[in-house]
């Protein structure tokens, strides 16, 4: 039996009975069984919600964007389907937007919305430093080309949310590495700093990279990184200072942002930067 299965069937075909689904199993959403002393992964509960459409729905959003490979999406996140349903467990979200023929893919055996659609889904909901923070996890497993997305928002032209779509896709970068990576960028542009360039290569001697900044202003010389837990890690920690010598030796400002850095003392620090060259 699957790992992830809808109770009725099972029972109808014997190979659980109803004792067992109570004493073994999990129920995770109407009719839909799981294991019961395992962590149910993100991937775990995007089955269930299809099952649950009675295997009718389509997964979008974030779901979908998962689907496709991107990074940074969270176990308990919301699972979104498209599927006409007003009564609705926790933990999904149903909508019932018009899927055009070539918008729905399949993973897993499961329909998918396609990784253009999902990013037009994902461009038109939320706060817009989350939903950039999203599209570019997308953009840097699938590199969406952004006028195939405005392709699908050309053939709807009444959706939600339809008139920032434009403005979202030019704010993407598929070199941020992180949600807050992604944060730090779209900081520094509202801050009125130019875009900055991502992942930027800095050469060693054989003329290869040696290392890649987050992001910065190759021209100025300027970067800004996001340091994160990892970088406390013993053996991480010092390998950041090599590299930090050897940057200073290329005569490379380098301003490291920590969580708990207040917005105003960042673009500040990186104000002073731009100044001094």
């Amino acid at each position: 039996m699957k790992r992830i299965f809808i109770g009725s069937e099972a029972t109808a075909s014997g190979d659980a009975t109803a004792y067992e689904l109570a004493h073994h199993y999990r129920r995770i959403l109407p009719d839909v069984f799981g294991p019961r002393h395992s962590a149910l992964t993100l991937a775990d509960r995007t089955t269930a919600a299809w099952l649950w459409s009675k295997r009718e729905g389509v997964i979008s959003g974030l779901a979908a964007s998962a689907l496709h490979g991107a990074r940074w999406v969270a176990d308990d996140a919301p699972i979104e389907v498209n599927w006409a349903n007003n009564r609705v467990p926790a933990g999904v979200v149903t909508t019932r937007d018009t899927l055009l023929p070539g918008e729905v893919s399949s993973i897993a055996g499961m329909p998918v919305t396609t990784v253009d659609r999902t990013a037009f889904d994902l461009a038109r909901r939320g706060p817009v430093g989350q939903a950039v923070a999203r599209l570019d996890a997308l953009a840097r497993t699938t590199h969406f080309m952004a006028d195939d997305v405005r392709a699908v928002a050309r053939r709807h032209p009444r959706v939600r949310g339809l008139r920032r779509v434009g403005r979202l896709l030019d704010l993407v970068d598929a070199g941020a590495e992180s949600p807050k990576e992604t944060w730090l960028r779209l900081l520094l542009i509202d801050a009125g700093f130019p875009r900055p360039q991502t992942q930027i290569p800095v050469l060693g001697t054989d003329g290869r990279p040696r290392y890649f900044l987050d992001m910065g202003w190759e021209d100025e010389m300027i970067a800004v990184e996001y340091d994160g837990e990892e970088h406390r890690e013993r053996t991480r920690f010092k390998r950041d200072i090599v590299r930090s010598e050897y940057l200073a030796q290329l005569r490379w400002t380098l301003i490291r942002v920590v969580a708990g850095d207040r917005p105003p003392d960042i673009t500040r620090r990186v104000g002073r930067a731009w100044a001094s060259r």
